[in-house]
């Protein structure tokens, strides 16, 4: 049996990693009501995965929903990450964000399966060899083909102005 923890070491809590996580070079995977950010980092003495969970104060107003969605992200990951990381080839690690889009409490059966669609999606990813294919699921569980990689924190995309 796989173990199912989710320890104080997975969390990804530098400042200087999560700046990084969210700077160009990241991408992001999206399966309604989850966004997935990740970025491959350098391996050292952390765990091979090291996980975020934002749900912003603008989307639930109410401390203790955004205290149950951090619990339903948490247990969700903690019981499915082992689609990930018995995929991650030796030596490698990764710095993953999970951040939250609804605008209200949702099910937990919806975001444990929201959340393993992203982990195999990004499982697939990295045994293909490829970060990033441009596709993301929609909030029905199709996929749209999009590219996330230049996205900003905020999710809109960033353009620089063009020259006469």
């Amino acid at each position: 049996m796989k173990t199912q923890t989710f320890r104080k070491a997975e969390h990804l809590c530098r400042q200087r990693d999560i700046e990084t996580l969210f700077s160009a070079g990241s991408h992001a995977l999206t399966a309604y009501p989850l966004r997935m950010v990740y970025r491959a980092t350098t391996p050292g003495s952390r765990p091979p995965v090291q996980v975020l969970l934002s749900v912003a104060k603008r989307r639930l107003h109410h401390a203790v929903d955004r205290n149950r969605a951090k619990r339903q992200l948490r247990e969700a990951y903690r019981r499915h990450k082992y689609l990930l990381t018995d995929a991650l080839p030796d030596g490698a690690a990764w710095h993953v964000a999970f951040i939250w889009l609804a605008e209200g409490p949702i099910d937990s059966r919806q975001i444990d399966s929201r959340m393993q669609s992203l982990l195999r999606r990004m499982a697939e990813r990295i045994a293909a060899g490829s970060d990033h294919d441009g596709s993301r699921e929609n909030r029905d569980g199709g996929l749209e083909n999009h590219d996330d990689s230049h996205e900003n924190r905020a999710g809109s995309v960033s353009h620089t102005p063009s020259e006469p």
